[in-house]
């Protein structure tokens, strides 16, 4: 049976390995079919759906919403609700992650100075989002690319 916890171990794995592959591999094949193509940003994506839509229909959380962050903190003491916002990190860091890798090819960032970001944003997401788009700075986009 499919628990909040099982789909959690499973869920953690999988974007875990994303992040490995745009760290140390990114222009292997494994990485284009995995990362690169969206694969598995997009199955965290239909794992949030799911278990997004399973919560709301037979777990609804009382008191739960968005109007107030008690209404909030009510929503996540609901289990599905909170591993549904676990994975909803989970994908968007991710996905995030892959336009930093994208980009900082597009304009020539060297791997390594790529690298502390991709952390920050596997770690702290807007943080390493923020320090990307530092870093950039000192690239400009190649004239002609297309992403």
């Amino acid at each position: 049976m499919l628990t909040p916890d099982l789909l959690f171990q499973i869920a953690n794995p999988v974007a875990m390995l994303g992040w490995v592959l745009l760290l140390i591999a990114p222009r292997w094949r494994g990485t284009r079919l995995l990362v690169r193509s969206g694969a598995l940003p997009l199955l965290l994506a239909a794992t949030y759906a799911a278990v997004i839509g399973y919560q709301t229909l037979a777990h609804p959380a009382p008191g739960g919403g968005f109007g107030s962050l008690a209404e909030v903190a009510a929503l996540f003491r609901q289990p599905w609700a909170l591993l549904a916002g676990w994975v909803h990190y989970l994908c968007f860091d991710l996905w995030v992650g892959l336009w930093e890798l994208r980009d900082a090819e597009r304009r020539n960032v060297p791997h390594l100075a790529l690298i502390p970001c991709l952390f920050l944003t596997f770690m702290l997401g807007p943080v390493g989002l923020g320090v990307y788009h530092l870093i950039r700075l000192r690239w400009p986009e190649v004239k002609g690319s297309v992403e």
